[in-house]
C-alpha cells in the first residue's frame, strides 16, 4: 500500500495578482515563454492579450460575456484537447465579479426566488465555481491565471486614534482563499512591477523581490523536470540564489536599518513606498518591520502636510513674513509611542 515518496514531474498552477496596470498580462507571457512549449491564452480583457504578440509566440481565444464558470471550463478543456503546454487565463477575476460571473449568478437566482434568499442561491452556484477550480487544477497543462487585486493600502485610524498605513487588499478578486489552490502565487507591484511570492511550494523564490522574466519560467521548468530541488540545502543549480539567501536580510545599527534588495543593502529611508509595503509583511524582513512602519508613517505625514500646506500665493501677507531665526521644534504627533518617536528621530533628525 505504502511506497517511498518521490517528487514527480507535474503540471504547475500559478497565479499572478496585482492591481490594474501592475503588468500581470505581460509577466504571464514572459513566464509562459520561459516554461516553453505551445502557449494559449484565454483573454477576457477585450482583446488586450494580443498586445504583446511581439515578445512571444502564443494563441489567443477571446472570451466574451457572460463570464460564467461553464464558459471558462469549455475554453480550458478545448486548450487541453488541442495539446497546449501552457495556458494563461487573463483574467480569472471575471469569473467571479464580471458580467455573468458567480456574484451576478447568485444575485439573479436570489432575485428570482420566492424567498429572495441568497443562501439558497449560493448553494446552487458554488458547485459550478468548484467545477471551474477543479478543471484548472486537474488539466494536463501548466496554468497561469491573472487575478486583479483589491485596493492595496490606505491610511486608517488605529485603536489609539493615530493614522497608520494598513494593508487592505492583498486578496485577489475571487473567492476567499482562492490563492491557496495554486503552487506559486506572485503579488506584483504596480510601480516597478516587482513580484514577490506570497506562496511558493517550490521554495525557489523565498526572499526574492524582482520582476518576472523568461528566466523565472526557465527556473520553474528546471524544477519541474527535476533539475532543481527546493533549496532546503544548497544545490548546484541554485547556488547563486542560496548564497544571496545566506546573507542576512536586515542589518540594524544605532541610526540605520538596511535591508537586502536585488541591488544590495539599502537603507529603508531610500526605498520607495511600494517596496516598503511589499517588505512589511514578508517574514524575512520581520526585524525591519518597526523601522519600515516608522518610515511609512513619516512619508504619510509628509504627504498630508503637503496637501494641507497652502502655497505662497494663498497665504495672507502676514503669514509670508520670514520665520524667526530660532524655532523650537516639537516631537512628531503621528508617533504612537516613545519607541516610534525614537525611531523617527534617528532616521530623520530629532524634532523633524
Amino acid at each position: 500500500m505504502f511506497k517511498k515518496a518521490e517528487r514527480k514531474k507535474a503540471y504547475l498552477k500559478m497565479a499572478l495578482c496585482g492591481v490594474s496596470g501592475s503588468g500581470k498580462t505581460y509577466s504571464a507571457i514572459l513566464l509562459a515563454k520561459g516554461l516553453g512549449g505551445r502557449v494559449a491564452m484565454i483573454d477576457t480583457e477585450n482583446g488586450s492579450g494580443e498586445m504583446y504578440a511581439d515578445i512571444a509566440d502564443y494563441d489567443v481565444a477571446v472570451l466574451a460575456p457572460p463570464f460564467s464558470p461553464a464558459a471558462y471550463i469549455n475554453a480550458i478543456k478545448e486548450a487541453e484537447r488541442e495539446g497546449y503546454n501552457v495556458l494563461i487565463i487573463d483574467s480569472l477575476s471575471h469569473a467571479w465579479s464580471g458580467q455573468g460571473g458567480v456574484l451576478e449568478m447568485v444575485d439573479k437566482q436570489a432575485a428570482t426566488s420566492r424567498s429572495n434568499n441568497s443562501y439558497t442561491a449560493w448553494r446552487n452556484v458554488t458547485p459550478e465555481h468548484n467545477r471551474l477550480v477543479d478543471t484548472i487544477l486537474q488539466c494536463k497543462m501548466h496554468v497561469i491565471v491573472c487575478m486583479r487585486s483589491k485596493t492595496a493600502y490606505e491610511l486608517q485610524e488605529n485603536e489609539r486614534g493615530k493614522k497608520v498605513p494598513v494593508k487592505v487588499g492583498l486578496a485577489p478578486i475571487q473567492r476567499d482563499g482562492m490563492e491557496y489552490e495554486f503552487t506559486i502565487v506572485f503579488d506584483i507591484d504596480r510601480e516597478r512591477h516587482y513580484a514577490i511570492a506570497s506562496k511558493d511550494r517550490t521554495g525557489l523564490f523565498e526572499g526574492k523581490i524582482e520582476p518576472i522574466t523568461p528566466e523565472t519560467g526557465e527556473l520553474i521548468r528546471q524544477w519541474i523536470d527535476g533539475g532543481v530541488e527546493a533549496p532546503a540545502q544548497s544545490t548546484a543549480a541554485v547556488q547563486q540564489s542560496v548564497q544571496q539567501n545566506a546573507r542576512p536580510y536586515v542589518l540594524v545599527g544605532e541610526d540605520y536599518c538596511k535591508v537586502l534588495t536585488r541591488g544590495g543593502y539599502k537603507n529603508v529611508t531610500e526605498l520607495e513606498t511600494a517596496m516598503l509595503q511589499q517588505m512589511l509583511n514578508h517574514r524575512d524582513y520581520a526585524d525591519a518591520k518597526p523601522f519600515i512602519q516608522a518610515v511609512l508613517a513619516h512619508k504619510a505625514m509628509q504627504e498630508k502636510q503637503q496637501v494641507n500646506t497652502p502655497t505662497a500665493s494663498e497665504k495672507p501677507a502676514e503669514a509670508q513674513k520670514p520665520a524667526p531665526a530660532a524655532v523650537e521644534t516639537k516631537p512628531l504627533q503621528d508617533a504612537s509611542n516613545d519607541d516610534e518617536q525614537a525611531v523617527l528621530d534617528a532616521f530623520f533628525g530629532e524634532g523633524q
